[in-house]
């Protein structure tokens, strides 16, 4: 660092991506993308984009916004669009949580959490999953914090239910309930209903995973208006062009072809459900995931051995120290490529 760095940016221990090698093809499973194509719909839009890119985007993106709205039955004053949902999640702990109020969350979930903390010079209440990855539910009741969870959570897959996220939602009427739903598109339950009942809930989606426009970078937020103009506010104190032209066609022909993606979320479950029964044929343990990925391990193992064994045979996929440090974290990807995961699984086991 320089000699000009602040105290606070010598302390962050910031995100780290995970791996974009360029240094040969591999079997990428390792970043919880899609392996499958965007819809036709989203080629013919940005086809024609190149000619408008001299001028500015518009600020609002009305018509993906829109398209986003149609798409989950609310209205566009009930949607903000962000550059991917790390930004969305960015301004909610910029909106919402000060020198007072602390954020809450799980202390294995997504890592981007406690960087906002940091960053934002926000206190940090860290909750532990219990012995089976769970989230206790009773470590958010009437909490008084800015909770933050993702639903299903990253790393682990596993889903609360809708009843459950009330339950939370409901005993902190004081406080906003962020809930990203980055994965729920593969077999859990949506809260976006809610934000009809609930002034304090703010749900925080991507278009990065089911609709496989990760480079793009498209999120959005879903809440009641008045919390989408506090996230509007921190927009245009900050980043008013954030969705560029091409991102805004891309994500508004997407919004719109439900059919092509809900066959394609339906294809990614059934390639889960193959890869599943894959690992325990192999004898590995892995949780119950409701994502489009899969936690796994296996006895005798270290997570870090797996992931350089399979790295070496051209599979990435993806591992973490702390407590899930003897697990890997694999992508569902297409039928060949869970097929050569667990070939190259078998070989070295």
């Amino acid at each position: 660092m320089s000699r000009f760095a602040s105290a606070r940016l010598k302390a962050l221990d910031p995100y780290v991506p995970g791996e974009q090698p360029q240094d040969k093809k591999y079997v990428k499973l390792n970043t919880n993308e899609a392996f499958f194509r965007p819809c036709p719909a989203v080629f013919d839009a940005v086809g024609d984009i190149a000619e408008r890119l001299r001028l500015y985007n518009d600020p609002e993106a009305k018509r993906l916004v829109k398209a986003i709205a149609d798409n989950l039955g609310v209205e566009p004053e009930n949607v903000l669009a962000t550059n991917g949902s790390d930004e969305a999640l960015a301004f909610a702990f910029m909106a919402f949580c000060d020198e007072k109020t602390a954020a809450r969350f799980p202390d294995v979930t997504y890592g981007f959490y406690p960087v906002f903390a940091a960053v934002f010079g926000v206190q940090a209440h860290i909750m532990p999953l219990d012995n089976n990855f769970n989230i206790n539910i009773s470590d958010y009741i009437g909490a008084g914090d800015t909770i933050v969870i993702a639903n299903p959570n990253a790393q682990t897959g596993i889903a609360l239910s809708v009843a459950e996220m009330e339950k939370i939602i409901s005993s902190n009427p004081g406080n906003v309930v962020v809930v990203d739903e980055a994965y729920v598109d593969f077999g859990a339950e949506s809260c976006v209903p809610l934000i009809k009942k609930y002034d304090n809930l703010l749900i925080v989606r991507t278009m990065s995973k089911s609709g496989a426009l990760a480079g793009a970078r498209i999120g959005y937020c879903v809440g009641n208006k008045e919390l989408i103009s506090d996230i509007k506010t921190v927009k245009y104190s900050f980043n008013p062009y954030n969705v560029g032209t091409m991102a805004q066609a891309a994500g508004e022909a997407a919004a719109r072809d439900k059919a092509y993606y809900r066959q394609k979320t339906e294809e990614v479950v059934k390639n889960h459900e193959m890869l599943c029964n894959g690992l325990k044929k192999l004898g590995m343990e892995f949780l119950p995931s409701k994502s489009n990925f899969v936690l796994a391990k296996k006895s005798g193992f270290g997570g870090e051995e797996l992931y350089g064994k399979l790295k070496e045979k051209g599979v990435l996929v993806r591992h973490f120290n702390g407590r899930i440090a003897d697990y890997i974290r694999i992508t569902v990807g297409s039928g060949s490529e869970v097929k050569t995961l667990l070939d190259c699984l078998k070989e070295i086991l």
